[in-house]
């Protein structure tokens, strides 16, 4: 069945549809993965946003449900140059598009996705609609798809009730603004008692377990919009326990410090960004998700320094706090499937953790 992509500027891309035949309009976001779409799919951090994947062919392995990072796809769309429909894999479980379709998230592939691509670099991510109507009419549907805003994501995406995830020395609470599975994961395997709070748990209640650290998550949308999580997020703060926040965790905790965060031209997606630590001179290759930015000019003086940047475009990476055992990165060092140059981070979390406990 033909499909089609329309762009909020009026730029029509013709394929065929793949997933569900479902109508939808959400904001355009591409990725430079050559793998892991079934993580990228997974990853509720992509909640109002429709994926475009830059590498020509993907499903090439097919689906494997064990390596998802959420019990469902988040995607508002997904859109290939080329779907494979032949899946070689010994741990294949099923296709893509049988994957998509089963989760009512329509696709489309057979489009020029490098020009594509190009149209978001030049102009910006924008909105726009996947559609399997041949008789669209564009001065009726395009001021609809520049309306579109995604709201409330991270109550959509977060946990409704309290998880315990695993037993271990150390008490972790994780707040799941949106959190990845293998943040559980690599914490756990590092001997943490992990326990997993909904995004709008109070700081009390949080308080009240006790917790040896917090970890804040990743998660979809424009930090501004989670100011009621950000008031919490400055009390667990001012309570002085050892925090470590990753992506939106990174965002949210500078805004309840006085920072501010800006919307990006096309934000970084992908499994290939360089980051500086600026500590040691090195470079790593980490895994990104964000649309959204912390200034650095606006982070108070006094408060956190400045500890990683990108090294593509010098746009902040991280942030290391004054006086506290806190520190919080914008990249994604529990990257699965990959790279996981970053996983050391955990690793200091762990340690700030040791030392807090024994003092």
């Amino acid at each position: 069945m033909k499909a089609f992509l329309i762009l909020a500027d009026g730029t029509v891309f013709k394929g065929v549809s793949i997933g569900s035949q479902r109508e939808v309009i959400s904001e355009i976001v591409f990725n430079t993965s050559m793998t892991g779409y079934l993580e990228i799919l997974t990853d509720p951090s992509y909640a109002g946003e429709a994926v475009v994947m830059t590498y020509p062919i993907i499903g090439n392995y097919g689906i494997c449900f064990d390596d998802m990072e959420d019990d469902r796809p988040w995607p508002d769309g997904f859109i290939v140059r080329e779907l494979a429909t032949a899946p070689s894999n010994f741990r294949n479980e099923c296709g893509l598009s049988e994957f998509l379709k089963d989760h009512d998230i329509p696709g489309i592939q057979g489009i020029d996705t490098r020009a594509l691509t190009k149209i978001l670099r030049s102009q910006g991510t924008m909105n726009g609609m996947i559609t399997t109507n041949e008789n669209f009419d564009l001065d009726e549907i395009l001021p609809k798809i520049r309306a579109f805003k995604a709201e409330d994501v991270v109550k959509k995406v977060t946990c409704a009730e309290k998880e315990h995830f695993s037993d271990g020395k150390y008490k972790v609470a994780l707040m799941d603004f949106g959190a990845k599975r293998n943040i559980a994961r690599e914490l756990a395997k590092r001997g943490c008692e992990v326990t997993i709070y909904p995004a709008y748990t109070s700081a009390e209640e949080i308080m009240a377990a006790h917790p040896d650290g917090i970890m804040l998550s990743n998660g979809p949308g424009d930090p501004k919009d989670c100011m009621p999580i950000v008031a919490e997020v400055k009390k667990m703060f001012d309570a002085d326990i050892p925090m470590f926040g990753i992506c939106l965790g990174h965002q949210l905790l500078a805004l309840a410090n006085g920072a501010d965060t800006r919307k990006m031209k096309w934000g970084h997606r992908g499994a290939n960004h360089p980051v500086k630590d600026l500590a040691t001179g090195r470079v790593y290759i980490s895994t990104q998700n964000h649309g959204y930015v912390v200034s650095s000019k606006s982070v108070p003086d006094g408060v956190a320094e400045v500890s990683f940047r990108n090294a593509n475009d010098a746009t902040m990476e991280g942030l290391h706090y004054l006086g506290r055992n806190v520190f919080t990165v914008q990249f994604h060092p529990e990257a699965c499937g990959g790279p996981q140059d970053t996983g050391f981070l955990f690793d200091k979390f762990i340690h700030m953790m040791e030392v807090a406990k024994d003092a």
